[in-house]
């Protein structure tokens, strides 16, 4: 029986692939390089940095230059955190209708805490949420399933008892790890290069108030 339900932020809850797109397209205007088109970076923007400095710059960790660049890149996004990030239609009605049904929620994501929690306050979420784990704040992120085994540890559940909502193959593979029920969130960016039906899951849904026929 599931209990609680947890989910992924970018791309699950919150649209924020116009700011993050936004803050890469200046970093590159900064390198005298083209814009990207929305259609372009909104698959990537699930993978943060790593995956839009790969579009961007086709660099990688461990390369010269990539932490220079990422931090360029993050502080452009820091000051444009909040500039169309918007949660996605229906997320605040799913929202409500598990807190009427009395089934705690929380947020795992690997953004690091900086960035989620003044978004999360931008929202008004940060009285609704019952834990937030963050990408920093753990010694390993998605897709190892130490994240979610920390967030159900935190609300008290079992992870069986736990569904978790996410946009990406990574949410996916975290959550079979951690002995979760993991559901695809069809309306996201879906990244990760392969199509979502193959990814492990046994459930996508394409609009989040679908969510509730599964609880």
């Amino acid at each position: 029986m599931i209990k609680a339900i947890l989910f992924d932020f970018d791309g699950t809850l919150a649209d924020t692939a116009p700011d993050l797109g936004y803050a890469l397209n200046q970093l590159r205007i900064a390198h005298g390089l083209p814009i990207l088109s929305m259609a372009d970076i909104r698959p990537e923007a699930s993978a943060g940095s790593r995956g839009l400095l790969k579009l961007g710059f086709n660099i990688n960790p461990g390369d010269d230059g990539y932490e220079l660049m990422r931090d360029e890149f993050l502080d452009i996004y820091m000051q444009n955190l909040c500039r169309k990030t918007v949660l996605f239609p229906g997320i605040q009605d799913l929202l409500h209708n598990l807190e009427i049904r009395n089934f705690p929620w929380g947020i795992v994501t690997n953004k690091p805490a900086r960035f989620t929690h003044p978004l999360i306050k931008k929202f008004g979420l940060q009285q609704r949420v019952v834990c937030v784990v963050c990408g920093d704040e753990t010694d390993n992120q998605k897709p190892h399933p130490e994240p979610l085994l920390v967030a159900s540890k935190k609300m008290a559940v079992l992870p069986a008892e736990c569904i978790y909502l996410g946009d990406d193959l990574r949410d996916v593979e975290a959550s079979l790890a951690a002995g979760m029920q993991p559901v695809i969130a069809g309306y996201g960016y879906l990244g990760g290069g392969q199509p979502p039906e193959t990814w492990g899951a046994s459930q996508m849904i394409d609009h989040p108030q679908d969510l509730l026929s599964y609880i």
